[in-house]
């Protein structure tokens, strides 16, 4: 899984039909500390997933087929499957 801000949504009035319903959202990865990772992806939202948001991304083929349609073989390869409400980051303790 990979951490995200929801910086968008695309519209697609045409598409395969296991996504009927399905909201694609564009989220940027980010870090722990909220700064931006890498390029922004595209991902199916199982979450009700908002612009603003930060979520939690499954990147792998048959996990987000399964999470964004309830059943594996669609061909999606990010699904939002959660909504952080608080990340805490501890400082290992010093030896």
């Amino acid at each position: 899984m990979i951490l995200g801000r929801v910086i968008g949504t695309v519209v697609a009035t045409q598409k395969n039909e296991r996504y009927r319903g399905a909201r694609i959202l564009l989220v940027q990865p980010i870090q722990p500390d909220g700064s931006e990772h890498g390029a922004p992806i595209l991902a199916l939202d199982a979450v009700d997933a908002g612009v603003g948001d930060t979520v939690l991304v499954v990147q792998e083929g048959w996990a987000a087929s399964t999470a964004a349609t309830g059943e594996p073989g669609a061909a999606i390869d990010s699904t939002i499957v959660g909504v952080v409400d608080a990340i805490e980051v501890f400082d290992p303790p010093s030896l």
